[in-house]
C-alpha cells in the first residue's frame, strides 16, 4: 500500500541525488490529477447519445465500463474510454428504475416487476427473476446475492448465479424505496415512515426503526450505523444492534433525495438545493455548501472523496467542493438549457472520471451522458 515504508531495494537511483521511487511518481500523478479537478482545462467531455429523449434513471460506473438505465425499458453498456455504446441490454417490459453491476455482471430492476441479470460481456440475460407484484425500486448488491425492494412492500434476497429466491422480507405496510445489504444485515426504508433491520437468513425483523414522520427515500449502512433520509426533512442517525436513534440531523429544508457515508462523514443532498456536511459520531453539521454559486434548485446526485464532493442539480450544473472547508471550487458541467429544463439526472465519478446522465423533461435538452476525463499524461 501507499503507507509502506520505502525499502531501499525498490529504489532506483537515476543520477546522484536523485531517487527514483514507485511512490513517488503515484504520489506526483495523484496531486496532478487532483490539480486538474480543481483547476485543469474543461476539454469537451465525450458526448455519449442513447435512450433517445427517455429518462436515465440509473447509471453504473466500474472500470472502463458505463452501464444506463432508462425507462425506455432498456439498459445501455458503454465504453467509457471511446465512448461507444458496447451493447443494448433488450428484454424488460417496462422501464427499468434499479440496477447495479460487478465485474461481468449487471442486475436491473423494473416496472415489470421483475429482475434481470445480464452478462455485461455479450449482453445477455442469464436469469430473469420473478416474484415480485410490483415496480422494483430499489436493489443492493453484495457478493452472490441482490437485496431487492419494491412497491409491493416486501424485499427479496436472490442468488444471482442460481436465480434463486432465497428469502422474501415481509413488514413494511408501504413501498420500499431504499435499500442496504452489507452481506449480514439488510437495512430498508420504505413509505410507511419507517426503517427495519433485517436478519435476512432467518427472515426476521430486529428492528423497526421509528420516528421519521414521512417517506424514507435514502439509506446508507455501514454496518454499525445506519442513517436515513426521509421527505420529514430530518436525517436520522441509528445505531444498527440496539435500533436506538442516536442523532436527529435536522437543518435541511426538504428531502434528503441523496447521501453518502464514509468514515462516519456523511455528506446528504438535498431538494432544498444544499448540501449539507455531517460528523454522525457528534452529529454535528460541519458545513452547509452554498453561497452565492449554490445549486439553484434540487440536488439530483452526489459522491465524495477524502478531498472532493461533487454534486448534481436539476439546475443543469455539477459543482465541485472542497469537503474540508465546504469551499465552492468550480462548476464542471453547466449545461445551456440548465434553468429551462437542462437537468443532470445522475453522476458518477472514478478517480480520473465523471460521468454524468443529462436531459430534460420538455425537450430543451437531448438525453445524453457526458464523461469528462481528468487524468494526466506522466511522461
Amino acid at each position: 500500500g501507499i503507507d509502506e515504508p520505502l525499502h531501499i531495494k525498490r529504489r532506483k537511483v537515476i543520477k546522484p541525488g536523485f531517487i527514483h521511487s514507485p511512490w513517488k511518481s503515484a504520489y506526483i500523478r495523484q496531486h496532478r490529477i487532483d490539480t486538474n479537478w480543481r483547476r485543469g482545462e474543461l476539454k469537451s467531455p465525450k458526448v455519449l447519445k442513447g435512450h433517445d429523449d427517455h429518462v436515465i434513471t440509473c447509471l453504473q460506473f466500474c472500470g472502463n465500463r458505463i452501464v444506463s438505465g432508462s425507462d425506455d425499458n432498456t439498459l445501455k453498456v458503454w465504453s467509457a474510454v471511446t465512448g461507444k455504446c458496447l451493447r443494448t441490454l433488450v428484454g424488460h417490459t417496462g422501464g427499468v428504475w434499479s440496477s447495479q453491476m460487478r465485474d461481468n455482471i449487471i442486475i436491473s430492476g423494473s416496472t415489470d416487476r421483475t429482475l434481470k441479470v445480464w452478462n455485461a460481456e455479450t449482453g445477455e440475460c442469464i436469469h430473469t427473476l420473478y416474484g415480485h407484484t410490483s415496480t422494483v425500486r430499489c436493489m443492493h448488491l453484495h457478493e452472490k446475492r441482490v437485496v431487492s425492494g419494491s412497491r409491493d412492500a416486501t424485499l427479496r434476497v436472490w442468488d444471482i448465479e442460481t436465480g434463486q429466491c432465497l428469502h422474501v422480507l415481509m413488514g413494511h405496510v408501504a413501498a420500499v424505496r431504499c435499500v442496504q445489504y452489507d452481506g449480514r444485515r439488510v437495512v430498508s426504508g420504505a413509505y410507511d415512515f419507517m426503517v427495519k433491520v433485517w436478519d435476512p437468513e432467518t427472515e426476521t425483523c430486529l428492528h423497526t426503526l421509528q420516528g421519521h414522520t414521512n417517506r424514507v427515500y435514502s439509506l446508507q449502512f455501514d454496518g454499525i450505523h445506519v442513517v436515513s433520509g426521509s421527505l420529514d426533512t430530518s436525517i436520522r442517525v441509528w445505531d444498527v444492534e440496539t435500533g436506538n436513534c442516536i442523532h436527529t440531523l435536522t437543518g435541511h429544508q426538504s428531502l434528503t433525495s441523496g447521501m453518502e457515508l464514509k468514515d462516519n462523514i456523511l455528506v446528504s443532498g438535498n431538494a432544498d438545493s444544499t448540501v449539507k456536511i455531517w460528523d454522525i459520531k457528534t452529529g454535528q453539521c460541519l458545513q452547509t455548501l452554498q453561497g452565492p454559486n449554490k445549486h439553484q434548485s434540487a440536488v439530483t446526485c452526489l459522491q465524495f472523496n477524502k478531498n472532493f464532493v461533487i454534486t448534481s442539480s436539476d439546475d443543469g450544473t455539477v459543482k465541485l467542493w472542497d469537503l474540508k472547508t465546504g469551499e465552492f471550487i468550480r462548476n464542471l458541467v453547466t449545461l445551456e438549457s440548465g434553468g429551462s429544463g437542462g437537468v443532470v439526472w445522475r453522476i458518477r465519478a472514478s478517480n480520473t472520471k465523471l460521468v454524468c446522465a443529462v436531459g430534460s423533461r420538455n425537450g430543451t435538452e437531448e438525453t445524453k451522458l457526458l464523461v469528462l476525463d481528468f487524468d494526466v499524461d506522466m511522461k
